[in-house]
């Protein structure tokens, strides 16, 4: 029987795999055995499976792959939809043929462990836990079939993990900021400098509008009010411009008729930057950290060799501390959600906040 082919069943490599058609219904999984006598019993088993569910109203058998697809159908409103999309393709080699009922820690355990021997940090991996807890959760309280069962009985406890390896964040000093943007190319440079004076995060930068600047002609000055559905808590975001800013964007100016930031592509076209954190970014600050160590003599900070995008935001928030600036106006400069409406300043308001943005100019 062992060499006897069965319809619907193919190997790959030395396990069995379920790929059959059966009333109108896709039954593929993997059978996760070698035998070819499981394979046939599981396939016998999904059959009957199917026809159950539509004879007499049993729940129907779903892979992960099919809910993780109907997940993204579900949600390309969301902003991090891409993240999600990430994570289910890491996610798809190790459970993606898994029925839902098989999915729980014991079958996650080989993807934990592959992420773990790659050296990916413990929050990267919770995020990948966090989708699949959060599409097991929708299988069992809210999707349901033709004959109104939910995908799932009852969604199995999920467990994230203790966040011990989180990297630090690290708030340039004058001198690593000018290494560091020494070595960036003209458009992460402006990029970056528009960053270290603003707070803004990634997406708020790459995603700039002209169409959000707003003139402020008592000040001779402009703010950018941002959409909250580009930034991170939602709510509408003002961004204020000290003086090294207003010059980014004065430079900036003309450069493109929709988006502040962009770049030259290979073909001599100005197309906007997707993201900071690229090869551009990685290879100027392996370069600045190498010409920190000749100027000093010593192994560079780690933390400055590995210095992230999202650092300069630090950098921000630490020199408007450092300069004394309050709490509240903080918040404020570096978006963060308070009880205060942003982006309806008074003069008297605004007028405060410039000059706080401006102790971050040193």
């Amino acid at each position: 029987m062992g060499n006897r082919k069965t319809s619907g069943l193919t190997k790959r490599g030395r396990i069995w795999h379920l790929n059959k058609q059966f009333r109108g219904v896709r039954i593929r999984e993997s059978a996760g055995t070698t035998s070819l006598t499981e394979a046939v019993e599981l396939l016998a088993s999904r059959i009957e499976g199917v026809r159950q569910s539509q004879l007499y109203g049993v729940r129907p058998l779903w892979t992960f792959r099919e809910a993780g697809q109907k997940y993204l159908k579900e949600n390309q409103h969301k902003r991090s939809v891409s993240d999600d999309e990430r994570h289910l393709a890491m996610l798809d080699p190790f459970i993606g043929d898994l029925l839902l009922s098989r999915v729980y820690m014991e079958t996650l355990r080989p993807f934990i462990e592959k992420r773990n021997k790659d050296g990916v940090k413990t929050k990267t991996i919770n995020l990948s836990l966090e989708t699949v807890r959060r599409i097991l959760r929708l299988a069992a309280d809210e999707w349901r079939d033709k004959q109104g069962a939910t995908w799932l009985e009852m969604a199995p406890k999920i467990k994230l993990f203790r966040i011990t390896d989180a990297r630090k964040p690290h708030s340039l000093s004058v001198e690593e900021e000018q290494l560091l943007f020494r070595q960036l190319p003209s458009h992460l440079l402006r990029m970056a400098l528009y960053k270290a004076n603003t707070g803004s995060r990634q997406e708020e930068v790459c995603s700039l509008r002209w169409e959000w600047e707003k003139k402020v002609p008592e000040f001779d000055t402009s703010v950018f009010v941002i959409p909250g559905e580009k930034v991170k808590n939602t709510e509408e975001r003002l961004v204020v411009l000290n003086r090294i800013a207003r010059s980014v964007i004065e430079e900036a100016r003309g450069m493109h008729p929709v988006y502040v930031f962009v770049r030259r592509s290979k073909d001599g076209i100005t197309v906007p930057v997707k993201k900071m954190n690229n090869t551009g970014w990685r290879s100027a600050r392996e370069r600045a950290a190498d010409a920190w160590e000749r100027v000093h003599g010593t192994v560079a900070p780690q933390g400055f060799r590995r210095v992230r995008v999202h650092d300069l935001k630090h950098t921000f928030g630490r020199r408007l501390r450092a300069a004394g600036v309050s709490f509240e106006d903080r918040q404020d400069l570096l978006g963060h959600k308070s009880q205060r409406i942003t982006t309806h300043y008074s003069h008297p308001e605004l007028s405060n906040l410039i000059a706080a943005a401006e102790k971050a100019c040193g």
